[in-house]
């Protein structure tokens, strides 16, 4: 009897999920997002992107964070640091280009993450539309495919309450090559109730590289 009741209790809320108004609840995560991140918008901070091959590390950036007027993400690189020890001659040349190339196809997974962070009114109403949604212990989850890009998989987990992202979860590709990128997003909250996101992690098996960046030293703009 008691099994019975459970898939009954089970039942009923799958199927009134079934039924929720998908625009509604996109709206309500745009708009409590669009506010969070107009609280966002005072702040400046630096993200550190480490990434390693095969365990190792090979290259660290340093880059600036902060909305710009337009209330676009403005990332500005201040820094690049390679571990690897540059070798002599034409040798050495042929490395600085390789290396160059290895500091754009970083920055490129960066900023597809980045791409999955922000996501706009829009975006989030086309994402929702067509999304499989679930919710448990006040946590809505949703998944869908070709969001950014034909083939991708996004999954967003969001407070119930709130209506702001706790975690993403995508799969997708990178460069004409299309290779195959995943990763995870990470959020965090402010004493204040701000939530921001505190990193990610990246993926990249065409080149046995994971990339790791973390947004630390959040500060007030100075008014």
């Amino acid at each position: 009897m008691k099994k019975i009741a459970l898939l009954l209790l089970v039942f009923i809320g799958v199927y009134s999920y079934g039924q929720i108004d998908r625009d509604q609840l996109s709206l309500d995560i745009s708009k409590a997002e669009a506010a969070n991140y107009e609280q966002l918008k005072e702040f400046i901070w630096n993200r550190v992107g480490v990434a390693t091959v095969d365990g190792v590390k090979k290259l660290t950036t340093t880059a600036n964070v902060k909305f710009n007027e337009k209330g676009e993400l403005d990332v500005n690189v201040t820094d690049a640091d390679t571990d690897v020890k540059q070798k002599r001659g034409v040798r050495g040349r042929v490395q600085a280009n390789k290396a160059e190339d290895n500091m754009d196809y970083v920055q490129d997974a960066l900023n597809l993450a980045v791409d999955y962070t922000y996501m706009s009114k829009g975006q989030l109403i086309d994402f929702f539309g067509k999304a499989e949604i679930t919710e448990s212990n006040g946590v809505i989850t949703a998944t869908a495919k070709s969001v950014f890009m034909e083939g991708d998989v996004l999954t967003v987990m969001v407070d119930s309450k709130t209506k702001l992202f706790k975690h993403k979860n995508f799969s997708g590709f990178l460069g004409e090559k299309k290779d195959p990128i995943s990763g995870e997003i990470n959020y965090e909250k402010f004493s204040s109730g701000i939530v921001h996101p505190s990193g990610s992690t990246l993926n990249l098996p065409a080149k046995k590289a994971v990339i790791v960046a973390t947004n630390q030293d959040y500060s007030k703009r100075v008014q």
